[in-house]
């Protein structure tokens, strides 16, 4: 999966702007706050519905513009097909066309175009709250599974409900019928999260190794959001019930579900430091991408921003190295060249932003 044209209109300082990125390596230089990293966001844009850095609403769309706007082209498959994708985006409504088409759901769209993003607040995947590990999981499901969209929307659609009649303190026969819905839409949605992580895991351990070779072997563990060994979801939400009513939401199965990242050598789950939390999650993202390079046959784009403060020279090169290698299209932002370039050799496209500009040098 190769982009070949991006171009991005009302985004926080481009008016309009436009890129060619070539088919390896491609290095965006600037001044900080020049906007190198606004174009990453664009792409993250249209393969994800939102920025990395937050909801469109929070200041994606340039003071003055109504709306941002993204178009990409880019090939995908073994007998190359050019694909065309735009995106209109408020911050409170969208409009989007896929190959000619208008697109009616946000999720259609986002499946289209696959980009593993790492970015300075990447180490969330690892420290923070159980949200963004959903999403990851649902990411890498959504992609390679046809029909898991379709059932995690069931889920939300079911839990929406059933928290509506929570709120409102109606029981009866519909939180029945809802518990019912959420528990044959739930049960699936967990199967298939527990078999996606059992099998990333390899991929996992043999990029962690590469890259946090020091913590020993890495493991993943699954929590599905209720106690499954003991419970079906069912009888879990049956359980629950009272206490949901009090509260006024929903308080267990898979939207609590999460899941955490141990090294053989860090016992009793000792806390990571942030170059090691970094590295971990970069280990995560890169084996997802490997996951779905496997089972689609092509590299998702992988996008690197800000990656010379990120890393040290010497994990830049061994990320650099092993991205080059698998034929993958690499996005990278600094304000310089980084350090790991150096002894790279490789197809390399270079663009410099400044004053709401880009250029090919």
């Amino acid at each position: 999966m190769q982009v070949t044209r991006l171009s991005v209109a009302g985004l926080r300082r481009f008016q309009q702007v436009s890129m060619a990125p070539g088919p390896g390596l491609n290095l965006i230089t600037g001044d900080n706050g020049a906007g190198k990293t606004s174009l990453l966001e664009a792409l993250h844009l249209m393969a994800y519905g939102r920025s990395f850095r937050g909801r469109v609403r929070d200041g994606l769309v340039r003071t003055g513009s109504e709306a941002v706007e993204v178009f990409v082209e880019w090939q995908e498959g073994d007998v190359p097909r050019l694909r065309k994708a735009g995106l209109r985006h408020s911050g409170q409504a969208w409009t989007g066309r896929l190959d000619g088409e208008t697109v009616g759901q946000l999720g259609d769209l986002c499946a289209a175009l696959a980009v593993v993003s790492f970015e300075p607040g990447s180490h969330a995947l690892v420290t923070g709250g159980g949200e963004p590990r959903r999403r990851f999981v649902d990411w890498g499901l959504f992609h390679v599974e046809q029909d898991f969209l379709s059932l995690w929307r069931r889920y939300a659609r079911a839990l929406k409900q059933r928290n509506a009649l929570l709120k409102s303190g109606t029981g009866g026969s519909q939180l029945d019928a809802w518990d019912h819905e959420l528990a044959e839409a739930g049960e699936p949605l967990t199967q298939r999260r527990l078999q996606y992580l059992e099998q990333l895991q390899t991929d996992l351990q043999q990029v962690a190794g590469e890259l946090v070779p020091s913590l020993g072997r890495a493991s993943l563990e699954f929590q599905p959001g209720w106690r499954r060994h003991e419970f079906s979801l069912a009888d879990a939400l049956l359980l629950a019930r009272d206490r949901d009513r009090a509260a006024g939401y929903t308080s267990v199965g898979p939207h609590r579900a999460d899941w955490r990242v141990d090294y053989a050598a860090t016992p009793a789950r000792e806390t990571l430091s942030r170059g090691q939390a970094k590295l971990t999650a970069l280990s995560c993202l890169l084996a997802q991408a490997q996951d779905y390079a496997r089972r689609r046959g092509e590299w998702p784009v992988i996008a690197l921003d800000d990656l010379a403060s990120e890393l040290d020279r010497r994990h830049q090169q061994r990320v650099l190295d092993r991205l080059l290698a698998s034929g993958a299209q690499v996005f990278v932002t600094g304000t310089e060249p980084p350090a790991g370039l150096a002894g790279i050799d490789a197809p390399l496209m270079l663009f410099h932003v400044e004053q709401g500009e880009i250029r090919s040098t």
